[in-house]
């Protein structure tokens, strides 16, 4: 088995996140629906960010490399792979994680579409709405999955929003591959109910095949998976097709399924809520972490919950606090 060099791998979508201010009347003008996220083409990002204000906050995003953000404030090894192109924002993208100290190694996209990127004009009254281009990110092929990093990784852990790109499907399954040869352990989110109606049948399959060992969900994704309603039934349906299950529950918490069973911790208490963007991903990177170094369940419920509650604190998807400062406040994750 090859010598651990990462406690966490995660592969998904690498976007930048930019954030601006815009007038009144902007979004009306623009053609959009305040508050919704429009998917959108080259010509039309290239159009939009034009437009954005000066002041805009460029912030490399993507849940699973925020996830990966998350393990390295927690004093973790991180790894990422996800595709940006050979443009501006490729650099913004790879800079911000060099700078946190999580190892990037994929190739850049050449000649093709531009770096993925989401667009957030902030109304006046706080209203987000989105237009995300997802460019190179869904240009991730088998090429980029690299044996050693997987097989040198404690968890890999991927975005079910891989599934909708074929090639990045390729690489998804490739990924879980290399880590199972290497005896380590393959992970995946559920990401987004929405994303769950369209590939049901398949990520039960990739539960129930022992392609993917470890699941994570939030429990309207857990509930869309099972098709109901009754939260205490699909508990006990993923216990059937899964290792283990980590399911967050917002406010009250999170529990991990193990054997069928069930340990739960409640939430950090925070004093407002001011951006739940992130929530899942963080505590992916806590949960994750705690399960690399062997940890409890409950501690690393624990650690995902304490990180979760950091990144909801404030704007943004990535932690702003040392996170391994505040979980050794805690006693969490040695």
């Amino acid at each position: 088995m090859t010598q651990t060099r990462f406690d966490v791998l995660t592969i998904g979508n690498a976007i930048v996140d930019i954030i601006a201010p815009v007038e009144t009347g902007f979004i009306e003008r623009e053609g959009m629906k305040e508050g919704i996220m429009h998917l959108i083409d080259t010509d039309r990002a290239e159009d939009l960010y034009g437009k954005m204000p000066l002041g805009r906050q460029q912030i490399s995003g993507g849940s699973a490399a925020n996830t990966a953000a998350g393990v390295a404030s927690l004093g973790g090894r991180a790894a990422f792979v996800g595709k940006v192109a050979d443009d501006p924002l490729g650099d913004v993208f790879e800079s911000d994680l060099d700078a946190i100290g999580v190892h990037y190694a994929t190739s850049r996209l050449k000649n093709g579409a531009l770096t993925a990127r989401s667009m957030i004009f902030l109304s006046e009254d706080g209203e987000r709405t989105m237009n995300t281009y997802l460019g190179a990110c869904h240009q991730l092929t088998e090429q980029d999955i690299k044996p050693d990093e997987i097989g040198a990784a404690a968890i890999t852990y991927m975005e079910g929003f891989l599934w909708d790109p074929v090639e990045a499907k390729k690489a998804f399954v490739l990924a879980a591959h290399y880590a199972h040869k290497n005896e380590r352990a393959a992970a995946f989110t559920l990401s987004d109910p929405f994303c769950v109606d369209r590939y049901r049948a398949e990520f039960l399959d990739l539960m129930r095949s022992k392609t993917i060992d470890y699941v994570f969900a939030n429990v309207h994704e857990l509930k869309s998976l099972y098709e109901t309603d009754d939260l205490g039934e699909a508990v006990r349906q993923v216990a059937k097709d899964t290792e283990l299950a980590a399911i967050t529950m917002g406010a009250d918490g999170a529990m991990a399924i193990y054997n069928g069973e069930v340990t739960s911790v409640p939430a950090f208490p925070v004093d407002k809520v001011v951006d739940a963007t992130g929530a899942g991903d963080l505590f992916a990177s806590g949960f994750l972490l705690g399960m690399a170094r062997g940890q409890t369940l409950e501690s690393a419920l624990k650690t995902g919950c304490l990180a979760a509650s950091e990144v909801i604190s404030h704007i943004g998807a990535r932690p702003q606090l040392d996170l391994q400062d505040l979980t050794a406040e805690h006693g969490l994750v040695g």
